[in-house]
């Protein structure tokens, strides 16, 4: 696929080789790193739109319980204050062992360790969130791609779309930019699932594997009669906006009190210096998108649209709550809190602009939730 994408001015060759080259293996590395690996979520929330069991019939959309000791100490201490130099000071904790099957979770965690995870929400900032937070036990990240049961198929409306895509493209640019960002959600949702199918289940070991035939039904230009490559185009977009929001958050994490802790000084420190690296490769990007476009309008005006941008992107997360897969559960929830994440940051910039040096600020924070799902989600 080529070409310019739409309400920005980027082309797709571009961001190609910008990722391959120079993104994508530094964050591949950044996200097997103990701090991004853990991930804390809700998996039996009840779905609040329709009634629904949550559970999946297939063994593989299942997850493994991991034991507590294998948690690394930092993110199980309960050490509210993640930010301090003595918190580096702990003792170090021996690493989790790769897990051998897909998808290894905690689900057996003491009401000690629960009680001290709750300590971290002491430093949440209460504004502008956009999504709905969960409040439960930490999960132990897959290493792989997820793999749920053969997908829903796309949508196929009388008019191949094209009724919709000119209705979309009569909407001020605000409510483009979110069809198009939740357009590219399920886009990256369906390529991961394209790449890892189940392609066999037997009595043994059950195949996962690409499946290209899928992967053509949904994004082929003849097979969907264009819309696949719209789909694509709006992957591209999100990854255009996530790319932003990781350069708009620069400064929050380049200063120096602040550590990535998880009671392993020396991982800690690596971790740190591989998440500015991937900084300082963003600002080299020339085509980033300008998000000062967006609620530009009278104050009043673009105050009641940003209210709404997040209400509905928050209504959006609460869906994740009805996916009857475990493993696409965890991962529907972490791209769509990556996402949240970063439209929280591009909507914060007054606020990162005056972040103390050296301080924590009350005007903007991060969560360690919201931190790992912001770079997990840009990963996918």
């Amino acid at each position: 696929m080529t070409g310019v994408l739409d309400d920005c001015f980027c082309d797709v060759e571009s961001i190609d080789v910008f990722n391959n080259f120079k993104i994508y293996p530094r964050i591949k590395k950044l996200t097997e790193k103990d701090y991004f690996r853990y991930y804390r979520v809700n998996l039996r929330r009840p779905c609040p739109f329709w009634p629904d069991d949550g559970h999946c019939a297939i063994k593989d959309c299942h997850v493994e319980p991991c034991p507590e000791s294998k948690i690394p100490v930092g993110i199980k201490s309960g050490n509210y204050n993640k930010y301090s130099q003595a918190a580096n000071t702990m003792s170090d904790m021996t690493e989790c062992e790769q897990a051998k099957e897909l998808g290894a979770i905690n689900s057996t965690l003491s009401n000690q360790s629960k009680e001290a995870f709750a300590d971290w929400a002491r430093h949440d900032d209460a504004q502008d969130h956009f999504c709905e937070l969960d409040e439960s036990v930490p999960v132990d990240r897959p290493r792989s791609v997820y793999r749920p049961l053969n997908p829903l198929a796309p949508s196929r409306g009388d008019d191949d779309g094209e009724g919709f895509y000119k209705w979309l493209e009569g909407l001020c640019l605000e409510k483009r930019v979110f069809y198009r960002l939740i357009s590219g959600l399920h886009s990256s949702i369906n390529i991961h699932l394209c790449a890892e199918y189940l392609l066999n289940e037997g009595w043994g070991r059950s195949v996962w594997g690409p499946n290209v035939q899928e992967f053509r039904r949904r994004f082929d230009t003849a097979e969907t009669k264009g819309e696949g490559t719209r789909r694509l185009k709006n992957l591209y977009f999100l990854y255009l906006i996530e790319l932003r929001a990781l350069y708009k958050v620069a400064p929050y994490f380049e200063r120096a009190f602040v550590n990535l802790y998880t009671g392993n000084a020396q991982e800690d420190g690596a971790t740190k210096d591989l998440l500015l690296q991937v900084f300082s490769e963003i600002r080299t990007f020339p085509m980033h998108f300008d998000e000062k476009s967006m609620f530009a309008g009278h104050k009043i005006e673009a105050k009641t649209l940003k209210e709404e941008f997040r209400l509905h992107f928050k209504n959006i997360s609460r869906i994740m709550d009805c996916v009857g897969c475990s493993k696409c559960r965890l991962w529907g929830k972490l791209q769509t809190q990556g996402l949240g994440t970063a439209l929280k940051i591009l909507f914060s910039e007054k606020e990162i602009q005056k972040l103390p040096e050296h301080s924590p600020s009350k005007g903007f924070q991060l969560t360690r939730q919201e931190i790992v799902a912001l770079l997990n989600g840009f990963g996918r």
